[in-house]
């Protein structure tokens, strides 16, 4: 009896293998199964690329991109995303100096056609947003400032962006479209840098980005003036042809000016290419 059991059940053990066997092979003509990555999960060049990817960007994205750059990691594991935030002019200096770097986003097309010129792009730069100039003040608008030619007017200290930094580029257009001509009290290298002075009451007003008065909401009064619209600045970015991270830097661009980034950036108040 024992002896029938055993055989029994090695005839069983054969026929499962043989099964096995059958249910594991592909049928010719048969297209063989596919693994499906769920939603929000890495994509594949993520599980691959790891490491740190290193983005120049304009300072007035430093909200916008901190919250991108963040998505991003989420999205690609292994990898951490650094910034370095600052004027335009300077980040494209640096670039072209050699400073390491994966992606530069300009909020301008001037300073990124610059590194475009010393062949350092790794691909066309992409129109990803646009902003354009408003007027802040400190709270209450001590000075009364209503219209931009009040800028002009003595008595009231003024900062703005230097000529060379998108921010003043614009400021300069809207001078010349006004017949306006502004004194300064002072020019600073970045936006933020113009922001912080009209927060911290060194100044009675100053020229930003409309993204930049609405992160300071509550800490600035904004004055919004008609003429901004004939100076919109264009925000375009590229992947760097000195890219430590080559792959990642062309996906980071193609996140940003993609679905996920434009809804970020509009957000924050910034506008379609």
């Amino acid at each position: 009896m024992r002896r029938l059991r055993l055989v029994a059940l090695a005839v069983a053990g054969t026929a499962a293998l043989l099964l096995s066997g059958c249910a594991s092979s592909t049928p010719t003509g048969t297209a063989s199964s596919t693994t499906t990555t769920p939603a929000g999960s890495p994509s594949s060049s993520s599980l691959v690329s790891t490491g740190t990817l290193t983005v120049f960007a304009a300072a007035s994205l430093k909200s916008t991109f901190t919250t991108l750059g963040e998505q991003f990691e989420k999205a690609h594991a292994g990898v951490d995303v650094t910034f370095s935030f600052a004027g335009s002019s300077d980040l494209a200096t640096q670039i072209q100096n050699g400073a390491p770097a994966d992606v530069f986003a300009s909020a301008d097309q001037a300073n990124m056609t610059k590194v475009v010129d010393a062949g350092l792009t790794a691909a066309a730069p992409v129109p990803f947003a646009t902003n354009v100039l408003t007027i802040v003040t400190p709270p209450g608008n001590p000075k009364g400032v209503a219209t931009f030619a009040d800028l002009a007017e003595s008595g009231t200290a003024l900062v703005v962006c230097a000529p060379q930094v998108p921010c003043g580029a614009a400021t300069e257009r809207v001078e010349k479209a006004t017949g306006v001509t502004l004194t300064p009290v002072s020019e600073e290298s970045s936006v933020t840098d113009v922001l912080t002075k009209v927060e911290s009451g060194e100044a009675d007003a100053g020229l930003v980005y409309v993204t930049d008065a609405r992160g300071a909401a509550g800490k600035v009064t904004e004055v919004t003036f008609p003429e901004s619209s004939g100076a919109v600045n264009t925000y375009p970015i590229a992947p760097l042809s000195g890219a430590a991270q080559p792959e990642l830097a062309k996906d980071f661009a193609a996140y940003v000016a993609g679905p996920d980034g434009r809804a970020v950036l509009q957000a924050a108040g910034f506008g379609a290419p």
